[in-house]
């Protein structure tokens, strides 16, 4: 069953290997697998994406953002949406972006991808009756806060990819930390956690051009930079996967329930164990004293930092093999993709005309 599968990325964020986010990334490798098994991948995103399938650009926002760019990007994704809707006949729409019900078709057989913290959506997406509309989350403690009386399907976990992360490199002693720049995400806790434990400790990430985020780093972030506690910027798949290999630990001091997190994934795919807040689905991918810590401060947190040396790299490549393939989880979305293009097959009312 050959299918034709638009994915739709959050309007403001490019995708590719090189993305930041967890949800770019999530797409970059669909769309890598369905062009590997033969079918169609179709990918609306901001300029300067990269995509192994067919790429429909839409213009980027490049100044501050705001209720006003963001209103102008979700206009162009709408008309592109319909543009190549009228184009090509699509089995499958796939939205990824939290902002997916301002520029979601009212028909077709549509799958969402609630990759953010659920009490982050307007709560009106998950009040709709669409039978062709299917939702689901990234892991199973994501699931079990939907709001009462939401339709989810099953949770679909994230993966990663392990054989190309896997790089052996001798271990420089630093702690590493990769994550948006912006409040919920901790990082001046992690710098004081480094000052702490006296510990080098690199910053890598983007802050995006919100008023808030360029506050925050301003204000919290780089008076707590020196030579020793250093921001790198975003960096690249190449250049991350190095840091991950070489690092003493990741550090997730995320104050926001995390969903899944990918780079601690990512992290124990290279054999560096995570210090980490327990917050949302971390415990579920960091197992305390094993593959890393789960602490409650800024306090425990350097004193794992420290700690992480004694961890087994070795059992940290394992458990990621054994937990986090990017198979399982590509194949997961692949048997909803056909569930839901057989329901537009045997009902074409529901699909747009081509």
């Amino acid at each position: 069953m050959k299918l034709t599968i638009l994915n739709v990325a959050y309007p403001l964020a490019p995708v590719g290997r090189d993305a930041v986010g967890g949800a770019e990334q999530v797409l970059t490798a669909l769309d890598e697998a369905l062009v590997a098994a033969g079918h169609r991948s179709i990918v609306i995103a901001a300029e300067g994406s990269q995509v192994a399938g067919t790429l429909v650009p839409v213009k980027a926002e490049t100044g501050v953002l705001d209720e006003a760019s963001k209103a102008r990007a979700q206009s162009r994704h709408r008309r592109a949406i319909t543009a190549v809707r009228r184009r090509f006949l699509i089995d499958v729409m796939h939205f990824h972006g939290i902002d997916f019900h301002a520029y979601l078709p009212e028909d077709g057989p549509t799958l969402v991808t609630l990759h953010l913290p659920l009490r982050w959506y307007s709560p009106e997406v998950f009040a709709t009756g669409r039978g062709d509309l299917w939702m689901h989350a990234v892991s199973t403690s994501q699931h079990e806060t939907a709001p009462e009386g939401a339709r989810l399907c099953p949770p679909i976990p994230n993966g990663v990819d392990i054989d190309t992360l896997d790089r052996p490199h001798a271990n420089r002693g630093f702690a590493l930390l990769l994550s948006r720049i912006c409040p919920e995400k901790g990082v001046h806790l992690a710098l004081d956690a480094a000052h702490a434990a006296r510990m080098p400790l690199i910053v890598g990430g983007q802050v995006y051009r919100y008023e808030w985020h360029e506050r925050y780093f301003v204000d919290e972030v780089l008076p707590r930079l020196d030579n020793k506690r250093r921001f790198l910027g975003p960096l690249g798949f190449i250049r991350k996967r190095r840091f991950l290999n070489a690092a003493r630990c990741l550090v997730i001091p995320s104050l926001a329930a995390e969903t899944s997190s990918l780079v601690a994934m990512e992290a124990l795919a290279c054999g560096t164990p995570v210090v980490a807040f327990p917050n949302g689905a971390l415990p579920d991918v960091v197992e305390h004293g094993r593959t890393g810590f789960l602490v409650n401060d800024v306090a425990e947190m350097a004193d794992a930092m420290v700690a992480a040396g004694a961890i087994d790299r070795e059992l940290c490549r394992a458990e990621a093999r054994r937990r986090f393939s990017l198979d399982s989880m590509t194949a997961a979305y692949f048997d909803l993709y056909r569930q839901l293009a057989l329901l537009g097959r045997r009902n074409p009312a529901t699909k747009a005309a081509s």
